[in-house]
């Protein structure tokens, strides 16, 4: 009888000693996660990046549930991405990502998700009936969905509150989205109003009320970054230039199919093939971005400022019932859509740049009243879990089996029939076209 107890003693002292080495692993890797930066994770290439919504109905009056979003972030998870993109904080959505989060990191101490939290900023009148937007003073509105009043200075304290509460996961602070450029008329602001609230953040971080480590950036289109037009090379840009702790830059060559489409339209001289013709757009497309890119980095060498510079959006639709469609630059299908992803992701990847690519997953809401609108298909998955083409090769390694979205296995669009997905594919067109078009 002794000997027996001694045996359980003993079994019990192992499984104790298996039981703390275990605990003491995963606190040390909860610990690591804690203490990893965002200049540990922008630019590196096994950190990728995307923005993310999970919004499945057409209006954001429906919430996405945390269970929800914990099989999107699975799913995101199982493709390498390990950096989110949120916009604004006045509904759940965002606080939500980061519980769900949280809770699949309590579950798996080896599951690693960071974000960049976005504070949505807007002039004041904004998206009221007031015709007269005030560009340099922020904005207050009543916003019925959530049934209450948001603004600028709301946002802000709501997002320092969420990444006060989730130091080891938000690791960037986006003061606003597009909140500079000009063509976003009914909201846009002077830069004065985006340098208030980053200086305000960097003024946090100096005091201790933020985590030191923790970047600032606005996430803006490269012209109000600089890298266009001059009516946006204002002191106060410089300025804010030189807050930041980076600059998080948009470049949509898919929209310049339509707005600036030299770069896009076809010599028919020159190739053998439909084919070669869109292989030969979607190159061109690549190195519009990255035109861009330097555009930007070209504005902040002029002034002489060192920052990183890292694409905040970039994505590409996959389908357009408008002036993207087979009626107009017949930039729109799943094939130019996946060329776009592959260049993106091989041209960041190699030159260090992260690229929040939009989108994980499409978004009815975004254009509720026209489902085939471009702005509803920019994701890389449709609401319904079906992989676009983009991500086929990944289907078929099995990356996502065991994994669901709306309670459906993820499966390929066009049921992997690549013929029948070619017969949707639009050549672009030739300079003739556009001349007598």
């Amino acid at each position: 009888m002794k000997n027996k107890a001694n045996i359980i003693l003993l079994a019990l002292a192992v499984v104790l000693a298996f039981s703390c080495k275990k605990d003491q692993t995963k606190q040390q890797l909860m610990q690591s996660q804690i203490n990893i930066t965002a200049k540990d994770i922008l630019g590196n290439p096994k950190y990728l990046a995307i923005s993310y919504g999970a919004y499945r109905e057409n209006s954001r009056k429906v919430q996405p549930t945390i269970p929800e979003i914990k099989n999107d972030l699975k799913i995101m998870a199982a493709m390498g991405i390990k950096i989110l993109r949120t916009y604004n904080v006045h509904f759940p959505h965002a606080e939500n990502i980061l519980k769900a989060i949280s809770e699949l990191k309590k579950e798996d101490s080896n599951f690693e998700m960071y974000v960049m939290l976005g504070a949505w900023i807007e002039a004041k009148h904004a998206f009221t009936d007031v015709t007269e937007k005030i560009r340099n003073q922020d904005g207050e509105r009543y916003m019925p969905q959530i049934d209450k009043m948001i603004g600028n200075e709301s946002e802000m304290k709501e997002a320092i509150r969420l990444t006060k509460q989730y130091p080891g996961i938000v690791k960037i602070l986006a003061v606003g989205n597009e909140a500079m450029v000009h063509w976003a008329a009914e909201y846009f602001v002077e830069p004065s109003i985006i340098l208030k609230w980053v200086n305000y953040l960097q003024d946090l971080k100096n005091k201790g009320e933020l985590p030191n480590e923790l970047w600032i950036t606005s996430s803006d289109n490269f012209a109000a970054w600089g890298g266009g037009d001059l009516v946006y090379h204002k002191e106060d840009l410089v300025e804010l230039v030189k807050a930041v702790d980076y600059i998080s830059m948009h470049t949509y060559a898919y929209h310049d199919t339509h707005y600036s489409p030299n770069y896009w339209i076809n010599d028919t001289n020159i190739y053998n093939s439909e084919l070669e013709k869109i292989d030969a757009a979607m190159l061109r497309a690549k190195k519009y971005a990255i035109s861009q890119y330097e555009g930007v980095k070209s504005f902040i060498d002029s002034i002489g400022v060192d920052k990183p510079i890292h694409i905040g959006e970039s994505g590409w639709a996959t389908q357009s019932n408008g002036i993207y469609g087979n009626n107009g630059s017949k930039a729109t299908d799943e094939y130019k859509a996946a060329l776009y992803y592959k260049h993106l992701r091989d041209w960041t990847n190699e030159a260090g740049i992260s690229c929040f690519y939009f989108e994980a997953f499409d978004e009815n809401w975004k254009d509720a009243e026209n489902p085939g609108g471009s702005e509803n298909h920019f994701g890389l998955f449709t609401i319904d879990g079906k992989a676009k083409y983009a991500l086929w090769d990944l289907v078929d390694k099995g990356i996502f089996d065991g994994l669901t979205r709306n309670g459906n296995s993820i499966t390929k669009t066009y049921n992997g029939n690549k013929v029948k997905l070619m017969e949707d594919v639009l050549v672009p067109n030739t300079k003739a076209e556009v001349i007598n078009n």
